[in-house]
């Protein structure tokens, strides 16, 4: 049987919109959101915070591999987190359709 090809947005949506990217992207938004929340009370203090290593930490390591120099630096958590859960999400697409077909055809995954 042929495989139909997808165009790009349907192939994202295929692997984005799962339980496992949405619940990493959710985590990286919460630390997103606690970086920003901790930046603000920092800055009224005076206090230096670390915070902003967890949202590096948490993308890692594909926001690694842009070097943090000037506002581009900031794009590479957001796109760490969109490869990332795109990665997450290919690798339970994987798991739950060979789970799938594995039982269509009589194969027993224990």
């Amino acid at each position: 049987m042929a495989k139909t090809s997808r165009s790009l947005p349907q192939t994202l949506r295929h692997y984005l919109v799962n339980p496992l990217a949405l619940g990493y992207l959710g985590v990286v938004l919460a630390v997103c959101l606690w970086v920003a929340v901790d930046a603000f009370h920092a800055s009224s203090s005076g206090d230096a915070s670390f915070a902003g290593v967890w949202a590096v930490l948490v993308t890692a390591p594909t926001s690694l591999l842009v070097p943090f120099t000037g506002p581009v630096g900031l794009m590479a958590i957001p796109v760490g987190a969109v490869v990332q859960a795109f990665a997450l999400g290919a690798l339970y697409r994987y798991v739950t359709e060979r789970r799938v077909h594995g039982t269509e055809n009589g194969v027993s995954g224990a």
